[in-house]
């Protein structure tokens, strides 16, 4: 056999080679963040649920989904476990960022000054001549507004 028949399958082989390994990788990954999860941590489920871990078993989770609320859980059903930063972030909407950038005005001023000027907004708004809507009760007034020029609705100068 020569090596040019032997080159796709050693390339098929390669292939699925490199595939399982990542697949592996992965797998040891995920194995090792369960093996990091302590009571107490933030984890989120494989199905989008978050709650906090209670107690470990050798193959399950003992997870408090709500305040006196528990599930118990197959280790594998664990996707993530999160940081407590992230965790409080997400489930109780603590956002640190936004409480240290957050300005609070000492009177006010700042206040009643944006009300006045959307007051003052909606008085030049309110003098302002109103387009009429209505209907024109009248045939002959409607008939008298289109005779401006001479012709009715829909005549042109084309002959």
């Amino acid at each position: 056999m020569s090596i040019v028949t032997l080159l796709p399958f050693i390339v098929l082989i390669g292939a699925m080679f490199l595939m399982t390994r990542s697949a592996k990788k992965k797998q040891q990954a995920a194995a090792q963040m369960r093996n990091e999860m302590q009571p107490g941590t933030g984890v989120r489920t494989i199905g989008g649920m978050y709650a906090t871990v209670k107690e470990i078993g050798d193959e399950t989770v003992l997870l408090e989904v709500a305040p006196g609320v528990h599930a118990v859980y197959a280790k594998n059903a664990i996707g993530a476990v999160l940081e407590d930063s992230e965790y409080n972030r997400i489930v109780h909407g603590d956002d640190e960022e936004s409480d240290s950038d957050t300005v609070v005005p000492d009177d006010a001023s700042s206040l009643t000054e944006a009300a006045e000027a959307t007051d003052k907004d909606a008085e030049t708004v309110e003098d302002a001549p109103k387009a009429d809507l209505t209907k024109k009760s009248d045939a002959a007034e409607a008939a008298a507004e289109g005779q401006k020029d001479g012709k009715a609705d829909g005549e042109t100068d084309a002959k």
